[in-house]
């Protein structure tokens, strides 16, 4: 009989790189470590995930165990539950122990831990878990969250090992083919690819170049497309971590400051940059203050965040409204253009995103949770703890954020003032005159033929009536906003979690706008996910 071999396990999760890895880091310095990562079938059945998830996982992964072979070890890639792998673990070798990171993900991966967790103390194994990002677990109250947050990412980074001793060597399993594992979807070639080599090029050409204008051009879905982050995939799969991007932003903003050279020219620079780069910075901390909420309040992927807000839509839902919406085929261009370009890229600047989800919410009065689930297959950079708040605040059943109506037309004109994104992705109205492009619906019958789009055969009527829908969404919503007992339930989600960094938390009840006139105080589900 064999001596048991004490190891270290390491289990990789959405935290896919070797750098900043305290769960590697100190595995490695105490002995033999296993860096593991397990295909779990259940996890790639969730109605959230998508083939475009997969792909960018096993890219990662491609390059995570190269980096760890270059540390003298390797990822030992098992398919099956987590349970029973770590049970053969166990059995091989006796002695171990498990390290990993907090996960805040959706209610699958919380009872999936809740298991790890049971089977650890039955075996009377050690599970150490360490943070990944600003989310504190076990948080009693939100007040001085920021303070907690800031100590966080100043924390140094924990450094690369040496070397990863794996002894004896194990015989690793190919990656599952994502049919048999019964991964929705098919891979799309223009979405962005997974791994650290390329999370660090994203950031790099941010900091560097691209984030210039970002403060002012984030919310168009044209200039967005580069001037935004594009770090997002990478810290919702961990390529990177929320500390690296906090200490390199730091690092740029004082070679910012540093610049030299010509007194107007640098004076330019330097605003541009440091107006965008402030703005960048508020975003990592938003990233964090969501992703706490569903750390405090598992149920939030299922029900809303403010009660009193129950029943509102449910029996209201409109499934062809939905395969409408799903399908850009609502007969509001920047609405359909915008979840074309969705389905294609699998990302959209955070204006569009909202743009969505409130047009789901309020023209077409459907309930979040299912937008929800559509959206997350179709996010590469889905964070559960980001995406289920913000859908619910985009929707108005948070109890303690504006409500904001979007409206396509506007949007439309403001975001894509020469038509051009519209044209793209709705090529049907190509011919269409800029001045009735963004409404098509007061295009007279003879102007129809005239610029070849017949409504309702070539594209469609909208789906909704424009101003009807949202006179009725407002009455509905109010109705129960201006109430007393919401009033209440408000301050009590306030309570648990609000951001503490506004004297007057909950929005008056008199005050409704439309969101394009509105400055948005709140991140981007793209830059919250950065």
């Amino acid at each position: 009989m064999t001596t048991p071999i004490p190891v270290h396990v390491v289990w990789y999760k959405r935290d896919l790189r070797i750098s900043d890895h305290a769960p590697l880091a100190r595995a490695s310095a105490a002995g033999h470590c296993i860096p593991l990562f397990v295909f779990e079938p259940d996890q790639w059945t969730q109605p959230e995930v998508d083939r475009t998830h997969f792909d960018f996982v096993t890219q990662s992964l491609r390059e995570l165990d190269l980096n760890l072979t270059k540390l003298g070890g390797q990822l030992l890639v098992r398919t099956g539950d987590i349970v029973a792998v770590l049970e053969v673990l166990r059995h091989e070798f006796g002695s171990m122990s498990l390290h990993s990171h907090e996960e805040t993900g959706g209610n699958w991966s919380y009872q999936r831990d809740r298991r790890v967790r049971a089977w650890c103390r039955q075996q009377g194994i050690v599970w150490t878990e360490y943070r990944q990002n600003g989310v504190t677990r076990g948080l009693k109250s939100r007040d001085r969250w920021s303070v907690l947050w800031q100590q966080f990412v100043t924390q140094p980074i924990a450094d690369v090992p040496a070397s990863v001793s794996m002894q004896p060597a194990l015989q690793t399993e190919v990656f599952p083919d994502p049919d048999v594992l019964g991964v929705r979807g098919t891979s799309i070639p223009g979405a962005q690819f997974g791994g650290e080599t390329h999370a660090g090029t994203v950031l790099d050409s941010f900091l560097q170049e691209r984030g210039r204008n970002y403060r002012s051009a984030m919310s168009s879905p044209i200039s967005a497309e580069t001037s935004c982050s594009r770090i997002s995939p990478y810290l919702a799969w961990g390529c990177m971590s929320i500390k690296q991007v906090h200490q390199r932003l730091q690092n740029r903003k004082l070679a910012i400051a540093a610049q030299v050279g010509d007194p107007q020219a640098v004076h330019r620079t330097q605003r541009d940059w440091s107006q965008s780069m402030s703005s960048f910075q508020s975003r990592l901390s938003w990233h964090c203050h969501f992703i706490q909420k569903l750390e405090d309040e598992t149920e939030l992927e299922h029900r809303n965040l403010c009660r009193v807000y129950d029943g509102l839509r449910e029996d209201d839902f409109r499934n062809d409204y939905f395969e409408a919406w799903c399908t850009g085929q609502t007969g509001y261009p920047m609405i359909d253009a915008c979840m074309r370009y969705l389905i294609a890229h699998r990302w959209i600047n955070f204006r569009m995103r909202a743009m969505l989800i409130s047009f789901a919410a309020y023209q077409l009065w459907l309930h979040w949770r299912e937008p929800a689930v559509f959206l997350a297959r179709h996010f590469l950079d889905f964070e559960p703890g980001i995406h289920y708040p913000q859908s619910q605040m985009q929707s108005g059943v948070t109890g303690i954020n504006t409500i904001r109506i979007y409206s396509p037309v506007k949007q439309g004109k403001d975001q894509d003032p020469d038509g051009r994104f519209v044209r793209t992705w709705v090529p049907e109205l190509q011919r269409i005159p800029l001045s009735l492009l963004f409404d098509p619906w007061r295009i007279s019958l003879d102007d129809q033929a005239r610029y070849g789009c017949q409504l309702g055969r070539d594209y469609p009527h909208p789906i909704v009536d424009p101003t009807e829908s949202v006179r009725k969404a407002k009455e509905r919503i109010y109705a129960i906003r201006e109430t007393e007992f919401a009033s209440r339930a408000a301050q009590q989600v306030f309570q648990k979690h609000g951001s503490r960094k506004r004297r007057d938390p909950i929005p008056k009840k008199s005050s409704i706008r439309p969101a394009s006139q509105q400055q948005l105080w709140l991140p981007g589900m793209e830059d919250t996910s950065l």
